[in-house]
């Protein structure tokens, strides 16, 4: 076990790289990260107590087998010249040779081998003959390898699938060394040299570094090993070179140093992978603000400007107002004369005539007026729903095809939510019931101008209730129709009568106008706040998920953030042991 030989500074990084590690881990969770990627954290964080784990990959006729076999000295893996690696094969120390199949498609091989007391080794299928199980299983053992060695072949180096899989070696941040092999076949030793620049050249460029790259022959260093030939042939393979590099390497110093490293380069490449998952969404959701905030601008505008052509449309309803108070002024001027005097003592005339001159049309166009209110806030409604629609039209289709990576169910989660709000809005314009909306409307103002003045309307209309209110509470409190007019008829008397009656009926206008103004802009402000809900309920859903989705992302951005700050401080710190 690992902790057996660590020192106490080792003991203490390890048990920070513990704790920083399993943070990470609860963070992965809240960024609904795939279970692959939860199990290799996980793994690599039970590594931490296992072997120094060493991956040999390479493409099938690279001599992996062989090369494995030199390297321990027996012939524990078959070879040939075709794909004999049909399998990974996990090398461990035993006391005798043991084989066992598991279920996961791994051979377990153990055998008595010194070299195995330290590290466990893992043979891959080649890169070029992977099948779909052999390839993830290939996947799983690479980010717990400690280090990776990486074997070519001299007479064709870094091929197009060597250079596919190296590249998703780097994802992981792994140790890599090269191993050219099979440089019996060449000719000249120049060619040895010209080779590993090749190879020198293309990892730089994949990698971003120059690894370790060791040319050697494993056929032959198998031969002199089963040869017991310590000399000339083994020199000749150049492997004792491979072998020193990586006795130092497994020495026990660096080999805490690698086990280490290890898992923390896997902890920093999934903090980067759900960062960058983050950030995208993060992006995405600034422009399905962007959208929202549009479509709040658009109602603030809306309801500006619904105010604005209110006020200027109810100054017609004033001016047929000021008209009527114009008219009965002048009936008053006209009836309250002593020529007129007998004509007064017919009650019945006198309110007839009222209602004739005066009332005249006043109700109908009133009415008329209002109805062509209503009929431009139902259009205004209809449009402003049209623009929402089109507003999440735009959204929906612009970015129909924006995907950030397939993590979790954010994606599918906004684009349903997206479908669905928009759908609604668009079914709404479809389906706007604009003669309904309007005989709605005009039912509510009607209630609310009768409700204003006391009248009981039933199923009249808003001129009749004009002209109840009109005839009501206008003529009759003027007092001209009450008992013992002509009594009081007199050439000082019904001047007065004609002033006070004046006054009464502006009185009178001015509280109907004011009545009638105030229960329209009552009414008119209630409509326009309930058609402003009615668009604010169809986007909530979508509201409120970004709103959501924004403050966890932040929070979780935060986390991965700190995580990733804590894992590269805590990766310079072992790199120094």
């Amino acid at each position: 076990m690992l902790r057996k030989i660590l020192t106490d500074r080792q003991e203490a990084l390890l048990a920070e790289e513990r704790t920083r590690l399993r943070e990470l881990q609860a963070t992965l969770v809240e960024a609904e990260a795939s279970r692959p990627d939860r199990d290799t954290l996980e793994r690599s964080i039970r590594q931490l107590d296992e072997l120094f784990l060493l991956v040999v990959v390479g493409e099938f006729n690279a001599g992996k087998s062989t090369f494995i076999n030199a390297l321990l000295g027996r012939e524990l893996l078959e070879e040939g010249v075709t794909p004999t690696t049909t399998r990974i094969h996990l090398l461990r120390h035993g006391e005798r040779e043991e084989r066992a199949a598991r279920e996961d498609g791994v051979e377990e091989i153990s055998a008595p081998v010194e070299l195995l007391r330290q590290v466990s080794i893992v043979d891959t299928p080649g890169t070029n003959a992977l099948e779909r199980r052999h390839e993830a299983l290939t996947s799983d053992f690479v980010p717990r390898s400690d280090l990776v060695l990486f074997v070519t072949s001299a007479d064709r180096p870094f091929t197009e699938s060597e250079r596919g899989f190296i590249e998703r070696i780097r994802e992981w941040g792994k140790k890599v060394v090269f191993v050219v092999n099979k440089i019996d076949f060449l000719r000249a030793d120049g060619e040895i040299g010209q080779i590993e620049g090749f190879v020198a050249e293309n990892t730089r460029r994949l990698l971003g570094f120059v690894p370790e790259i060791f040319p050697l022959s494993a056929r032959q260093a198998l031969e002199a090993k089963r040869a017991g030939d310590g000399g000339e042939l083994l020199e000749r393979s150049r492997l004792p070179a491979l072998e020193r590099y990586l006795a130092g390497t497994l020495d026990e110093t660096e080999r805490v140093r690698l086990k280490l490293l290890n898992p923390l380069g896997v902890g920093r490449k999934l903090a980067a992978t759900y960062l960058e998952a983050a950030d995208g969404r993060l992006e995405l959701l600034r422009d399905d603000f962007t959208t929202l905030e549009d479509i709040d601008r658009q109602l603030a505008l809306y309801r500006e400007d619904m105010g604005r052509e209110f006020r200027f449309r109810l100054t017609d309803v004033e001016n047929i107002l000021h008209q009527f108070e114009k008219r009965g002024l002048e009936f008053f001027d006209d009836t309250l004369r002593l020529a007129r005097a007998f004509d007064l003592l017919n009650k019945a005339r006198v309110k007839a005539d009222f209602e004739r001159r005066v009332v005249a049309d006043a109700p109908r166009q009133v009415e008329d007026k209002v109805e062509e209110i209503i009929d431009w806030m139902v259009a205004s409604e209809l449009r402003q729903w049209r623009a929402v629609s089109d507003s999440l039209g735009r959204r929906r289709s612009r970015h129909a095809d924006r995907l950030v990576g397939e993590i979790g169910s954010f994606d599918q989660d906004r684009r349903q939510l997206l479908d669905t709000v928009g759908r609604a809005a668009q079914r709404t314009v479809e389906g706007y019931d604009r003669e309904g909306e309007a005989s709605r409307m005009a039912e509510s103002v009607q209630a609310a101008v009768a409700g204003t003045a006391l009248i009981e309307v039933s199923a009249l209309g808003l001129g009749a209730v004009v002209t109840a209110m009109a005839t009501t509470q206008l003529a009759d409190f003027t007092g001209l129709l009450a008992a013992g007019t002509l009594a009081v008829v007199g050439l000082f008397v019904l001047p007065a009568r004609r002033r006070r009656a004046k006054r009464e009926l502006s009185d009178q206008l001015r509280a109907l106008r004011e009545r009638l103004m105030g229960a329209l802009t009552e009414q008119f402000d209630r409509e326009v706040e309930r058609s402003l809900q009615r668009v604010r309920e169809a986007i909530g859903p979508y509201t409120r998920f970004v709103r959501a989705e924004r403050e966890r992302l932040e929070e979780l951005r935060a986390g991965l953030t700190g995580s990733r700050a804590a894992l590269d401080a805590l990766e310079e710190r072992v790199a120094r042991l």
